[in-house]
């Protein structure tokens, strides 16, 4: 039954999503720190119905091209557990698909950009994240999850007395944005992904440089006044959620801002 009141107030209704958001709008978002006990970081991070556990693991060697060089590494991996979607998805066991290399690759060049890898020395620190619910979004929530378990494990580093130097120089975020029967919307859900006609994931760092943009049209092209207006959606976006990442980090990220 439509609310006759509202709708002869106020067109704003109109321009609502499936879930009650405006476009400009961020699902709600939840990052919990120390989210497992033996990893040396750890986070849940939920937004909206997503949910990806990321953990660092450290790892007192470095691969065979860094041997020798004094400089660490920091890589990902990327999972969805079977029942995380609405179909059962197959575990990789022996191969994994293109779309969850790409997505690995992703996350470790975007942790990669705001750490001093000398100062890790040669080891590398592990970033798993495991997607345990997926409703669109998994790769940016990944990213933004995974950047707080790395935080974790260089303050373990520290605290060890196993590296001299802070290695985190700022934080980092992503968010996706896509074109949605011809509105510009923020943070998609499944639902919204599955129809964008563009499609776009952003990273950016604290200091709201960029570090990687990926979009595309899904059968369709985009302007430069859309592929815009996306981009200042996603600043918007990663704005808050670099907000939270400081809040949820407290005084241990005190030296990034």
């Amino acid at each position: 039954m439509v609310n006759k009141e509202k709708n002869t107030s106020c067109e704003c209704w109109k321009r609502m999503r499936q879930d009650g958001r405006m476009p400009d709008k961020m699902r709600p978002v939840k990052i919990s720190r120390g989210y497992l006990r033996y990893a040396e970081g750890s986070s849940l991070i939920e937004v909206g119905n997503t949910k990806v556990v990321c953990s660092a693991t450290v790892q007192e060697k470095v691969p065979s091209f860094l041997k020798n060089t004094g400089e660490g590494w920091v890589t990902a991996e990327y999972g969805m557990l079977p029942r995380s979607s609405k179909e059962r998805i197959f575990r990789e066991r022996t191969r994994i698909s293109e779309r969850t290399y790409e997505i690995q690759r992703l996350i470790g060049r975007s942790l990669r950009a705001v750490t001093n890898l000398k100062s890790l020395g040669e080891r590398t620190v592990w970033i798993d994240c495991d997607v345990i619910q997926a409703d669109g979004g998994t790769r940016t929530a990944a990213i933004t999850g995974a950047f707080i378990a790395l935080v974790e494990a260089a303050d373990y580093l520290k605290r060890e007395k196993k590296i001299e130097r802070w290695p985190i120089e700022d934080l980092v975020a992503a968010v996706s944005v896509g074109m949605v029967q011809g509105r510009p919307l923020l943070d998609l859900s499944y639902e919204e992904d599955s129809r964008a006609s563009v499609d776009m994931n952003i990273v950016m760092t604290g200091e709201g440089k960029f570090v990687e943009v990926q979009g595309s049209g899904e059968g369709t092209s985009f302007s430069k006044e859309e592929m815009n207006k996306l981009l200042t959606l996603g600043k918007k976006g990663i704005k808050e959620l670099l907000k939270l990442q400081k809040e949820g980090l407290g005084k241990l990220g005190e030296a990034l801002w």
